[in-house]
């Protein structure tokens, strides 16, 4: 299942933000070097998707705020 997330890095406080069942805000308090926040963003959507963290990777967007996560 692809998830598209827009990214909010170093944000106050970490949110997860549903629009709908495939698109999501997330914020997270990381910085946006060295995938730290990719990091944070793939936490937080696997714990509010009630899955495991591998389960959840990141395939486009590395770099962006708009991200493509896919979801086993």
């Amino acid at each position: 299942m692809k998830i598209f997330v827009k990214a909010k890095p170093n944000a106050k406080n970490e949110t997860v933000k549903e629009i709908d069942p495939s698109h999501f805000i997330i914020s997270v308090k990381a910085p946006p070097k060295n995938g730290l926040a990719n990091e944070a963003i793939a936490r937080a959507l696997a714990t509010h998707l009630n899955v495991n963290r591998a389960r959840v990777a990141l395939t486009l967007g590395f770099a962006s705020k708009e991200k493509i996560f896919e979801v086993d």
